[in-house]
């Protein structure tokens, strides 16, 4: 879209004054406090509130996996091991399955990858169905109230849909023997099918290390206005586009790819990481799921997340106060992009940076080896012990049954 050179000039300029503004802000110079509630559940312990008991499955249920494929520990989708691997060393964790508040099946359904490193999800099904066989034949923690005490961490595109393309996914649903379980999921979006009430929303794993080896000098400025590395069109699974991210990141190419305040390209630069630590917007569009790992990124590397995916369930919305850290536009209003942000007050921008550039918030979306206070883990925690304790309802009468363990397509109920 052509912006008449009048008005870019004074846009060019108000940039330039706000770059000045922003100079070392979120590098932890100047940082703020979530105040209220929300500060408050964010820097919450969980040690003493729950007690989880973590079952003893087969090792072809998860550590083989990992053995037999590495790469399941560097992928977006790798929290569920790393949750596993947590709990075990945890302080809540009970070696007595009586006193449990809550149960954790360690399966690891995304390890399953392509020889490009993408998960397959069409055993994860089956895989799932298996352990849940397992637990409920050599236990009877599970038949008591088939699942609603347990919990399981479930980080597909589309969460226990197990399907990576929106439109099966939704014709799949929630796996049956899974809806009375909580689901711990990176999938949040109002009103989805893939999204069962008191699930709890996870970011993605994103690798800690790897992104604190990147960390630039505190000083360094924020000279980028706007910044996004990705796809635009993904031609092999959405030949005709509109598709993928419901034609959202086509508009902000078409619209924005020749606009000087934006640095958009399909190129993932080796500085990629330094280059979010010097812009002040990072684009966090939708997919083929809501969520990315770029939501990780611009909170830890303090740049504002312009997130951009209707109805998106956002992680530990209950703590991070995603509307004071982030923009938020509507697909439909991406050509309006430049307007929207350069319309922003310059105090505006200058506190969301520096409630970025809290440690807390930044802590909270990663999965630490080892852990540390605060981190997603303890998130997860929090969020399982907020949701204690149990309504009476979920234990069943002797004999009773609610679930179908023949519901579902034809090719899941085969043994794995």
């Amino acid at each position: 879209m052509a912006m008449p050179l009048a008005l870019l000039r004074l846009r060019l300029l108000a940039l330039a004054l706000l770059l000045v503004a922003s100079s070392g802000v979120a590098s932890g110079q100047d940082t703020e406090r979530i105040e209220g509630s929300a500060g408050d559940v964010l820097e919450d312990d969980p040690v003493g509130r729950l007690k989880v008991y973590v079952y003893e499955l087969p090792t072809k249920y998860n550590k083989k996996m990992v053995a037999k494929d590495s790469r399941c520990l560097s992928h977006m989708f790798a929290a569920e091991i790393f949750m596993h691997r947590f709990l075990l060393s945890s302080a809540i964790r009970t070696l007595n399955p009586e006193e449990a508040d809550w149960f954790y099946t360690p399966v690891y359904t995304t390890c399953d990858l392509t020889p490009w490193g993408h998960p397959l999800p069409f055993k994860s099904p089956r895989i799932m169905r298996s352990a849940i066989q397992f637990i409920s034949s050599h236990w009877p923690y599970w038949n008591r109230t088939e699942g609603a005490d347990h919990f399981f961490v479930v980080p597909h595109d589309f969460g226990a849909c197990f399907h990576y393309q929106e439109e099966k996914a939704i014709e799949r649903g929630i796996l049956p023997l899974l809806r009375r379980a909580t689901l711990v999921q990176t999938f949040g979006q109002k009103d989805h099918v893939c999204l069962k009430e008191g699930s709890i929303t996870i970011p993605p794993y994103a690798p800690p290390q790897k992104m604190k080896t990147h960390l630039v000098p505190p000083e360094t400025p924020r000279s980028i206005f706007v910044y996004f590395r990705g796809l635009f069109y993904d031609t092999a699974n959405d030949p005709e586009g509109g598709y993928y991210a419901r034609g959202a990141r086509a508009s902000v190419w078409e619209n924005f790819k020749n606009n000087p305040l934006f640095d958009i390209s399909t190129d993932h630069p080796p500085t990629y990481y330094e280059d979010m630590q010097r812009s002040i917007f990072c684009l966090c569009p939708l997919g083929w799921a809501p969520w990315s790992p770029r939501l990780v990124e611009a909170v830890v590397f303090g740049c504002i997340p312009v997130i951009i995916a209707d109805d998106i369930v956002l992680p530990f919305a209950d703590a991070i106060p995603w509307d004071e850290i982030g923009v938020f536009v509507a697909e439909d209003d991406v050509p309006k992009l430049d307007t929207i942000l350069t319309s922003i007050p310059m105090e505006v921008i200058l506190r969301k940076q520096r409630l970025l550039a809290n440690p807390s918030m930044k802590q909270a979306m990663l999965f630490p080896q080892p852990a540390q206070p605060g981190d997603a883990f303890h998130q997860i925690l929090n969020g399982l012990a907020r949701k204690l304790p149990h309504d009476k309802g979920v234990y069943l009468n002797s004999g009773q049954k609610v679930l179908n363990w023949t519901q579902g397509p034809v090719g899941d109920l085969k043994p794995w």
